[in-house]
């Protein structure tokens, strides 16, 4: 959450402040403080697909869950971000109008983060209460997704970020509803959001690819190419000095707060960090054409530079960045191989790859000691004395016993609990 949303937002001021200092002495065209600060929100949004590929979850846990916690949040503050940008006429901007521009990022965030989780929460308990469905994988299944698109639509509805309530609205249904439904529809579940998941990604890419060909871009920084170059060199700059300016003095504050050695993020894992947060993707494009097109047309030549610069620096990002990114991690942090491998569930989602509860770790006593976790499946299954820790007390009095969840949903001929949960005690 640090590096999502803190991060996003200084690597946000570190590309607007530069923009404004180095396109000033450049041919552009006239933008104003509105349009800096959007472009500061545009190459903000990290796309972190490719290291997360390289990444093993089992070896490296910790790693890999702040690239990939880091990659989500900070899509969706930028997008927050960008849509209180736009929500405001910054062109004559003072100490009150930049106070009510933090207030309007603050509640959009607030306001959207509620939204997903009382969505999420809803779905939850609709699916364990309603039994109506629960021999039906067809109709859990259209549930799950339409209470997801009910937190999407919600949001439009009251103007908030729709990406933001989507997320939250997805962890919480991956915590409590998706142990709620039949064990089939945990499976179809799974590959029907995949599925979708690559089919609409490579759509982008498609997309992103065909307007790179679009002649009418191009024929407006065709007289000037130099110029071009210069500005997509100018912005990538700027994407690596905003990146490591939070990344590595926030690395520095989370070590002083930790104690143990082997719970610092070390100068290697940082690099990597900083390398995974490098490439730019389907965000910064979709913010881009928002910003600087209309109904999908350009005619000024500064929006035209910009919008091919983002062109230039998705492509050349995701192929430069992303070929080198293997090399790079084996490089930094050589691992043997490992065999944890096979403690994944194929049943299970990616992201989801244990439960919160496993068998036999149900409940642990304050006193104990409680060994660090060295793997993403210990780190789940045996929380530790933090946040976690206490969260997870909470999470078992309180949270499950009303919304479900793994341990809590009663068995059912056909329930989640028909295969795995209804031969090991119950939670009391």
């Amino acid at each position: 959450m640090m590096f999502g949303a803190v991060g996003t937002l200084i690597s946000c001021t570190v590309i607007s402040l530069g923009v404004i200092q180095f396109f000033k002495e450049m041919d552009i065209g006239s933008f104003d403080i509105g349009d800096f600060l959007a472009i500061g929100a545009i190459f903000a949004a990290t796309d972190s697909v490719c290291t997360l590929q390289v990444l093993n979850q089992d070896e490296t846990p910790l790693l890999y869950s702040l690239v990939f916690g880091e990659g989500v949040v900070n899509d969706a503050t930028s997008v927050v971000l960008f849509n209180a940008i736009q929500s405001f006429d910054l062109t004559n901007i003072n100490p009150r109008i930049a106070l009510e521009f933090m207030g309007s990022f603050l509640y959009l965030f607030l306001t959207s983060t509620l939204l997903g989780v009382a969505v999420g929460l809803l779905s939850a308990y609709i699916i364990k209460k309603l039994y109506f469905g629960r021999h039906s994988t067809d109709r859990e299944f259209a549930l799950m997704m339409l209470m997801a698109y009910l937190s999407y639509i919600m949001a439009e509805l009251f103007y908030l970020s729709g990406i933001l309530t989507v997320f939250f609205c997805g962890i919480v249904m991956s915590h409590y509803t998706w142990h709620n439904v039949t064990e089939s529809s945990r499976v179809t579940t799974k590959h029907a959001f995949a599925t979708l998941s690559f089919v609409f990604e490579t759509f982008i890419f498609l997309y992103v690819g065909m307007d790179a060909l679009d002649i009418e871009k191009w024929r407006f920084v065709n007289d000037s190419p130099g110029t071009s170059v210069a500005v997509s060199s100018v912005l990538l700059a700027l994407v690596m000095a905003g990146r490591a300016a939070f990344l590595f003095p926030l690395s520095f504050l989370s070590n002083l707060a930790k104690k143990s050695a082997s719970e610092k993020i070390s100068l290697r894992e940082q690099i990597v960090i900083w390398w995974a947060g490098l490439m730019r993707g389907a965000v910064s494009m979709a913010l881009a054409y928002n910003q600087f097109t209309r109904a999908g047309h350009t005619q000024l030549r500064s929006n035209a530079i910009m919008i091919t610069s983002t062109i230039s620096i998705v492509l050349f990002s995701t192929v430069v960045f992303g070929m080198l990114t293997k090399p790079l991690i084996r490089l930094l942090l050589p691992h043997p191989k490992a065999t944890t491998s096979m403690l994944s569930d194929p049943s299970t989602p990616k992201s989801i790859t244990v439960p919160f509860l496993g068998s036999g770790q149900d409940s642990f006593e304050d006193g104990a000691a409680i060994p660090r976790p060295s793997s993403i499946r210990a780190f789940l299954t045996t929380p530790t004395h933090t946040v976690h820790h206490y969260w997870r007390k909470f999470d078992d009095a309180f949270m499950r016993p009303v919304f479900g969840g793994r341990g809590f949903v009663p068995f059912v001929p056909g329930s989640p609990t028909e295969r795995s949960e209804h031969n090991q005690p119950q939670w009391q």
